[in-house]
């Protein structure tokens, strides 16, 4: 349930919307979703202040996507319902139980947003911390709205957090929608971004470790982490540092739906509640304690289908009892 004295510490846009996720039987079953929605829940359920700045629509959808905000802390910076429908998306997973997806979103609720509006909003949370945004959020056709608000906020002093999370399959204007991605991240202080997310832009290199240091290096950003799959995930830093980081114990893989979401979430988590500055270098103990809260994080989520973000405690537990195994390299 939202508490009203929540101290908010994050604010996130982007898109809200419903999974049509394919059954066996050729049914389609609705589920809550969206990587922002899922990363917002995700953070309120590890105990962080969090305010999601886009609108619900009014609809029974909507209306199911506000319940589950507010059931799980997240505050809403416009809890009115607006007229226009939810955003949805047709989803339908590999033999390796990875999403594929086909949306729906023209003249959509989580669309009905304006530059000014989101600054307006976190201007009115004085307390914020951070903003976060990716995915969808990214489109071309959203230029216009949330590269303002990101350049606003990192003037603001707000650490700038962008997920690169590309849908590639669903932008008809390839070199548009990664010119856009690479705007966002330009402005980001911290970035998150898959091994599948590099290919996508581009971005040249001798593995997924050299193009994530290429990558880094043509933005702004002091971190920026890297998620890949099985093989664990990367922190690195602007100062040359890096450390990768995977879990001892197998993990069992239901879907992957959420995966990435959880994971950014249980990294900004450990950021926030510990307090650590984001400055371009950091030391290995932090690193280690950011990294095994993203991967745990990440981890409770692969194991239950579809996206089911799991609380801090619960988080606390798995880093307690299947410590992670952890590598380091330091800058020069």
């Amino acid at each position: 349930m939202e508490n009203p004295e929540t101290t908010l510490q994050i604010a996130t846009a982007g898109e809200a919307l419903i999974d049509l996720i394919g059954r066996p039987d050729g049914l389609f079953e609705p589920c809550l979703g969206g990587s922002v929605f899922n990363f917002t829940r995700a953070m309120a359920r590890q105990d962080v202040g969090t305010l999601y700045l886009n609108p619900l629509s009014g609809d029974r959808f909507g209306r199911r996507l506000a319940q589950a905000l507010a059931a799980d802390g997240v505050r809403l910076a416009r809890p009115d319902p607006v007229p226009q429908a939810t955003s949805l998306a047709v989803v339908g997973l590999t033999e390796a139980g990875h999403p594929d997806y086909a949306f729906y979103r023209q003249g959509v609720a989580d669309r009905a947003v304006t530059a000014s509006g989101l600054v307006r909003a976190c201007e009115a949370a004085p307390t914020l911390r951070m903003v976060c945004s990716g995915c969808l959020a990214l489109a071309p056709d959203d230029a216009g709205i949330y590269l303002p608000w990101l350049a606003a906020s990192r003037d603001a002093g707000k650490t700038v957090v962008v997920d690169a999370n590309l849908r590639p399959s669903v932008m008809p204007d390839l070199g548009a929608y990664r010119r856009h991605v690479l705007a966002a991240l330009a402005l980001a202080d911290i970035v998150k971004a898959s091994d599948e997310d590099l290919d996508h832009l581009g971005i040249a290199g001798d593995g997924a470790l050299d193009k994530a240091r290429n990558l880094l290096a043509l933005t702004g950003a002091r971190w920026m982490a890297l998620t890949l799959g099985g093989e664990g995930a990367c922190l690195l830093t602007r100062g040359g540092q890096h450390w990768q980081a995977r879990e001892a114990a197998p993990v069992r893989v239901v879907d992957t739906v959420g995966a990435g979401d959880c994971f950014l979430a249980g990294l900004l988590t450990a950021v926030l509640l510990e307090g650590e500055p984001v400055r371009e270098t950091l030391g290995d103990a932090p690193a280690g304690q950011i990294l095994s809260h993203a991967l745990a994080s990440a981890s409770l989520c692969v194991m239950q289908r579809g996206c089911v973000p799991p609380t801090r405690a619960a988080v606390l537990a798995r880093m307690r009892d299947f410590p992670c195994l952890l590598s380091a390299q330091g800058g020069d």
